[in-house]
């Protein structure tokens, strides 16, 4: 069977802000031939008549996916390595120059043919063999979606301790405790689980229009904070070289390497399954644009705007604090508190529903899509994320370590293969009714639906990073963990289907 040439699916392109495809209003966006096989097709999963998302959406999505507090202690974290702070910046630049530019490869096979990750993925694994790399990121999904959860839920707890301080005791998970969790921290987890749960249940629309405010919201609140720090603390006070230089010259460089090396690692996750959200977009230009100003320069503003927050607290406080959350309880005022609170609340939840809610979703939906909505699926992801007890895996570096970083090692294959797949093997050339088939004459049947081409690669490509992190001897690499996989993905599949 002969490849067709990507193209947008047919449908006019309605004005930005008209609804993508999204459960309970998709049938009207959904691109379904009488021929798709309902095994391969729901709503969710089918191309779209429309894509709507402008270039500012996809701004608002890495906006969204920066503006949190695992972003802002990432950012913190690399000033505080023993480079100088221009040294920070060049690796933070080139490090986000990066993921900008795989996130531009890895957007355009999914806004082309205007599909989600997991459907993209059976050009390579095959219509049956995608639930492959589908459940992996799935479940690396599910495991940090609790963990964000579980650190936005501090910030209800310093706000329910800050009008209540009565709590106090139902704050000691020695005194009122559940399976690691004290009683407040269950209800402030709760809390936080529905208020995503009830963003992510209206649909892509209401996430579209969530993170569309959410990032420029906590852009305001956090210049606000940083601004009050500098004018205590006075800015001849402030030094940006957190914990001092330690690095002078050429041995800064290996530094600077695993600070590009974090940065590239830190968006992974969303790198690889940014079809999802580029699947929307109007034109590849569009994404091209989104991703120019959402990464480049929202990252490196933002990071200025982090260090010099978390610098300004040394001689504010006494003491130097990387947690955002912790900053703002040692305000001694009610509005500063409350304001910062919901500010990281909301932030967690954009950067949650944008990098582990929705991926799941499709992910999830794509293994059974006749039972699995994409609804169902993100709410699978939600419940799975209580019973992994993440405060429990957060609090145990080694356990977290070993099964994130384990996880996460599957991630450059998948990356790897994907772009070799679209941009070697099939030059750009995909032929979108082939991956909704289930005949054997299928283009991307392979063999009983599975590309075993594919499937050989992910072992050598996922293992040789796997023993990076858990190998002593090999700990050294574990931090280009992402890129090793990555290079040994594309390459070997690039090879064995040159070998065909």
């Amino acid at each position: 069977m002969s490849t067709a040439t990507v193209s947008q699916v047919p449908g006019e392109t309605s004005a930005a802000g008209a609804s993508p495809a999204h459960a309970g209003h998709a049938a009207s966006n959904a691109a379904i031939k009488p021929d798709y096989h309902p095994r391969l097709t729901n709503e969710d999963l089918a191309p779209l008549k429309r894509q709507t998302w402008g270039q500012y959406n996809i701004f608002a999505f890495w906006m969204a996916d920066v503006h949190s507090v695992g972003g802002y202690i990432t950012a913190g974290s690399l000033f505080a390595l023993g480079l100088t702070s221009w040294q920070v910046l060049v690796a933070l630049l080139v490090g986000i120059l990066i993921v900008q530019f795989f996130c531009n490869l890895v957007a355009k096979p999914s806004q082309q043919t205007s599909t989600p990750y997991p459907v993209i993925c059976r050009a390579s694994f095959g219509v049956l063999g995608a639930n492959i790399p589908a459940i992996i990121r799935g479940l690396i999904a599910v495991a940090w979606y609790g963990i964000q959860t579980y650190l936005a839920s501090s910030a209800v707890m310093i706000l329910a301790l800050h009008f209540f301080p009565q709590w106090a005791p139902y704050a000691d998970v020695a005194q009122h405790g559940f399976v690691g969790l004290s009683a407040l921290g269950w209800a402030a987890f709760m809390v936080m689980w529905v208020l995503q749960a009830f963003v992510f249940w209206h649909g892509m629309e209401a996430i579209r229009k969530f993170i569309d405010w959410a990032g420029p919201g906590v852009y305001v609140v956090m210049a606000i904070l940083c601004g009050w720090l500098v004018w205590k603390a006075g800015w001849d006070k402030i030094d940006l070289n957190l914990g001092g230089v330690k690095f002078q010259g050429w041995d800064a460089v290996p530094v600077m390497l695993s600070a590009i090396a974090l940065v590239v690692s830190y968006f992974s996750g969303p790198m690889l399954n940014f079809g999802d959200f580029s699947r929307y977009g109007k034109s590849f230009d569009a994404v091209k644009k989104g991703n120019f100003w959402g990464l480049p320069v929202n990252f490196v503003f933002f990071s200025l705007l982090t260090v010099i927050t978390t610098a300004a607290t040394l001689p504010v406080f006494g003491e130097l604090i990387t947690d955002p959350v912790h900053t703002v309880g040692k305000i001694d005022s009610t509005t500063a508190v409350v304001l910062g609170a919901l500010t990281f609340m909301i932030a967690t939840v954009g950067i949650n529903i944008v990098a582990n809610f929705v991926s799941p979703a499709f992910d999830f939906s794509n293994v059974a899509p006749q039972h699995i909505s994409w609804r169902t699926g993100g709410m699978i992801a939600a419940v799975g994320s209580i019973f992994l007890t993440p405060w429990n895996l957060y609090n145990n570096p080694q356990v977290i370590h070993y099964t994130l970083d384990v996880l996460g090692s599957f991630i450059g294959p998948l990356f790897g293969i994907l772009i070799a797949d679209f941009y070697i093997v099939r030059k750009q050339r995909v032929n979108v009714d082939a991956l909704y088939t289930m005949s054997e004459k299928g283009e991307y049947w392979y063999s009983n639906g599975y590309n075993m081409k594919a499937v050989w690669t992910m072992v050598p490509a996922a293992l040789i990073p796997i023993l990076c992190v858990i190998v002593p001897a090999l700990r050294g690499g574990a931090n280009y963990a992402w890129f090793i996989g990555m290079g040994l993905g594309f390459v070997i599949y690039t090879a064995l289907n040159r070998k065909s």
